[in-house]
């Protein structure tokens, strides 16, 4: 995400290049204006105001259909803009065409209706100015602090400034104020989802489907939220429905085969999941997550037709910023399956240095997190909450670094019959932020001080809510349940206060093979920020080395910790000591793990469902003429990673 200095620039550029092409239409100047509008265009292609100022011009050059074009797309992408309305309204009464007069009327009059610093706000909204419109909405409700609208679109600003808290906090009160604002419900739903918080979000949808249930936004934020609960199976049937409903866009249909694909990979069913990707593909050829979903199958090799496809894709200087990275990303992988190692790095170091423009991760946050959690969390610390938390032991908390194995050590218990696999849960991370605060750039704990404060009572309360809030989860009714969340690394003092019988489990691979497969790995929104960058994931490494290291030596043999070259190699003896550790009994279908049913999400999820193999363990070695940096970077974590 930018900073909101870059932001602001930004802003004051594009507006003083749009005042430019005012000025020169007000001085007859509309060649020159349109000429500035297409480099506006360029730069900015979602800026509503530009679409509303090109109508202006054609509407001086007497063409009454491009000036439509025009002002259509002004309202497409920012509906709160009168002077389009009103313009839309005569063009089409000059046009004789009544009814898409009409329109733009009934949306002009409604516009009328509201207050104008709504309008005002709605529209700076629309146009990524959250800043300005902000102040507008603000200064507004000083007046009228009870109006539910104004409510409502400030809950929407904050949740795009990175406020979801405050966001949820204001929804909730306009949904006390007015518990049949649909829309407002919809928007608290999207936020809880955003949350985390998703068995509420999907209660929210089951509500709003409840008085339409054919609602189309309705549905897709049920869907979201089942996705969610790890509940696939019924968005296959959910999306399936959406298609063969009213005519959609193709960006939404685009949009549903993906969502549908994602579900039928997760389910195991990966042909049927090729094919809504291509299928996804076939209505917009460009969406760079399909070629990539296809790639991040891992199994999946490209054609000759597809890589020139994507590679011209990529090349296209009007491509979005995101399905640029996609692509990037999805050639790597289909080059290196090609064993064109040099052609493939090119694409992975350009879709990684793309993806770092808007990370915020820094290396230092992180450092400093860790030296203030070892200074909290002592042995002395430990010793005198000894018995605190839930003694339930239910929770196998396994973690580590992404792509280090943790996926397949999840599905090996969870092949055993007394454990059941969930998914990576975010409920630790969130009490974490809730006790201790969030750094906005890496989102680690900020003042982890704040748990000397925590109390004994306090910590078996949040192991009862850990249990009460994962039970979605849980469809087996099994007595052993795993956490798959990689950065609970960072949480496992507090999930020592939470249960004081929870086995905890760091998955631990050799780190140039895992920075490497970090850094060839795109993952989703702002997840793993750190993998960008040599640098980041080399420093990331040996901060997580070394804050394992901390919680060996004030809770020792609390934490098993499991190499996977070790259970590569001795896939057995790594199965039984992982069993002891967890207090079960051996059970050979854990051997047998690739022929388990069940739902993955992770990136690994058809690797997992394939036997065991040691092509894994040095795949970095083909591109170790461009890992020198990251070598040097690792240091000493080379060989003490071991210890």
């Amino acid at each position: 995400m930018k900073s909101s200095a870059s932001s602001s620039a930004g802003s004051k550029a594009r507006d003083a290049l749009l005042q430019e092409a005012r000025d020169l239409r007000s001085r007859q100047g509309v060649p020159e204006a349109l000429a500035a509008l297409a480099r506006l265009q360029a730069l900015h292609p979602r800026f509503s105001r530009l679409y509303q100022e090109r109508g202006h011009c054609h509407v001086l050059l007497g063409d009454a259909s491009a000036a439509i074009d025009a002002l259509r797309e002004a309202v497409r992408l920012n509906p709160t803009l009168p002077a389009s309305w009103d313009m839309l309204e005569q063009l089409y009464r000059m046009l004789g065409d009544t009814a898409q007069a009409a329109t733009a009327a009934a949306h002009l009059d409604t516009l009328r209706q509201l207050p104008p610093e709504v309008v005002v706000a709605n529209s700076l909204l629309a146009d990524g100015d959250l800043a300005p419109a902000e102040q507008v909405i603000r200064d507004y409700l000083r007046k009228d602090g009870d109006n539910v609208g104004a409510l409502r679109l400030l809950a929407r600003i904050r949740k795009e400034r990175d406020a979801p808290a405050e966001a949820e906090s204001l929804l909730k009160s306009v949904l006390a104020r007015a518990p049949d604002y649909h829309a407002a419900r919809l928007d608290y739903a999207m936020v809880l989802l955003q949350r985390q918080k998703h068995l509420q979000a999907r209660r929210e949808a089951e509500h709003l489907l409840g008085h339409d249930p054919d609602n189309r936004d309705y549905l897709k934020q049920y869907g979201a939220a089942c996705v969610g609960l790890g509940d696939h199976e019924p968005v296959i049937d959910l999306y399936e429905r959406l298609l063969a409903g009213q005519a959609q866009s193709g960006t939404e249909v685009a949009d549903l085969r993906l969502w549908r694909a994602n579900a039928l990979k997760v389910t195991g069913r990966q042909q049927e999941a090729i094919a809504d990707y291509r299928a996804s593909l076939a209505a917009r050829p460009d969406h760079g997550v399909a070629w990539f979903s296809l790639a991040n199958l891992k199994t999946y090799r490209f054609t000759d037709d597809d890589i020139a496809r994507m590679r011209a894709a990529e090349s296209r200087p009007a491509i979005q910023d995101m399905d640029r990275v996609y692509l990037c990303f999805a050639l790597g992988k289909a080059l290196e399956d090609r064993g064109d190692y040099a052609s493939s790095w090119r694409y992975y170091e350009r879709g990684n240095a793309a993806r770092r423009v808007t990370s915020r991760y820094r290396p230092e946050v992180a450092e400093a997190c860790a030296l203030r959690l070892k200074r909290v969390f002592t042995a002395e610390f430990f010793a005198a909450r000894a018995g605190w938390g839930v003694a339930d032991p239910a929770p196998i908390f396994i973690l580590g670094l992404p792509r280090s194995g943790s996926t397949l050590i999840e599905q090996i218990l969870a092949s055993h019959s007394q454990v059941e696999g969930t998914q990576e849960l975010t409920e630790i991370d969130r009490y974490a932020a809730e006790l201790c605060g969030r750094d906005p750039d890496c989102g680690l704990p900020l003042d982890p001080e704040a748990l000397l404060r925590l109390t004994a009572g306090e910590a078996r309360t949040l192991g009862e809510r850990f249990l009460a809030e994962t039970d979605a989860y849980r469809r087996q009714g099994r007595p052993f349940f795993i956490d798959k969340m990689p950065n609970n690394f960072w949480h496992i003092g507090l999930i020592r206060l939470m249960f004081s019988r929870a086995t905890i489990i760091d998955v631990r691979r050799e780190p140039m093979a895992c920075c490497f497969s970090n850094l060839k790995q795109l993952f989703g929104t702002t997840n793993q920020e750190f993998t960008y960058g040599v640098d980041d994931i080399a420093r990331h490494y040996r901060t997580y080395l070394d804050l394992m290291r901390h919680w060996d030596d004030v809770l020792p043999a609390r934490v098993l910790r499991v190499r996977y070259e070790d259970v590569v190699e001795n896939l057995e003896g790594g199965v039984r000591r992982m069993l002891e550790h967890c207090g079960l009994p051996f059970e050979p279908a854990c051997l047998a793990f690739h022929e388990t049913r069940r739902s993955v999400r992770t990136p690994s999820s058809e690797q997992v469902r394939q036997p065991i193999g040691r092509e894994g363990l040095a795949q970095w070695r083909h591109y170790a003429p461009w890992l020198a940096p990251l070598r040097a970077a690792l240091g000493d974590a080379l060989t003490g990673y071991r210890d």
